[in-house]
């Protein structure tokens, strides 16, 4: 099997990837922490490119549209410890310890490296996944509370991102699919994210780009593929996926359809 996780609690969980690789888009809903055990990890977010290895532990914001791509690496599976910290958690941390907490619209995710104080917290969840039984909510809000006062005692300006559970506000349709047209969402989780119902971003869309969401998007994809290939004198299998595309075949039909030439071709 490609992909399993494997849950001790509904707020933690062991993500395992067999494949050669495997990309998706992805919105949180929730905040997560996640530290990586084997493999690397490329994540795509605008035109910033990261890589994470194996120790590396990172924080997702929840409402950040980014790309993952999970490498196995030599004879190990791509596996990482996921930690939920919902909002009623954190807002119960909060309201608990009297942390009061402008919330502001947070920023892209954080990395922390291999921090010590994380590494220990979460590799001490790693023998639970070998149980066949749940964790306990008492020992599971013990691990979450614990991870908490870590990131807040690392990082003392982390209380915002952390506090912050707002809904997406209205934006500006045309900056908004600049910048995130790589992204392979429903055209419903697009108008979300812009503050505007399916039938209103559709309406919207029209409006603004006088083209089908669907066409342009295809159109924007291939012109972004055309420039790293031509350009920048990427390779197609390396192009693809990080331009929204899910399939090489039909990357190569779609490039060959619009410019004339497959995007392996080369010229003298």
């Amino acid at each position: 099997m490609g992909y399993q996780t494997h849950y001790i609690h509904p707020d933690l969980k062991l993500s395992r990837f067999n494949d050669k690789f495997y990309k998706a888009d992805v919105l949180f809903e929730q905040h997560l922490l996640v530290w990586f055990i084997s493999g690397t990890t490329k994540i795509i977010q605008g035109d910033r490119i990261y890589w994470f290895g194996a120790g590396d532990t990172l924080l997702f914001p929840r409402h950040q549209l980014v790309t993952v791509i999970n490498y196995p690496e030599g004879n190990l599976p791509h596996q990482s410890v996921v930690m939920h910290l919902t909002e009623k958690r954190l807002t119960d941390f909060y309201t608990k310890n009297r942390v009061d907490v402008k919330q502001v619209e947070p920023p892209v995710f954080r990395t922390f490296g291999q921090h010590p104080l994380l590494k220990s917290c979460l590799a001490s969840l790693v023998p639970y996944f070998d149980l066949n039984e749940s964790l306990p909510e008492m020992l599971a809000s013990i691990k979450i509370e614990e991870a908490i006062t870590i990131l807040r005692t690392i990082d003392p300006g982390v209380d915002p991102l952390l506090a912050y559970f707002g809904e997406p506000g209205r934006k500006s349709l045309a900056d908004f699919m600049e910048q995130h047209y790589m992204y392979n969402l429903p055209l419903a989780k697009f108008g979300y994210l812009t503050g505007r119902s399916l039938s209103t971003f559709k309406r919207d869309f029209k409006r603004t780009f006088q083209a089908t969401p669907q066409k342009w998007l295809t159109e924007k994809r291939l012109e972004l593929a055309h420039y790293q290939i031509r350009e920048k004198n990427r390779k197609p299998s390396d192009v693809y996926l990080e331009v929204g595309f899910e399939n090489l075949s039909h990357f190569g039909y779609a490039f060959k359809k619009r410019f004339g030439y497959a995007p392996t071709q080369t010229f003298d």
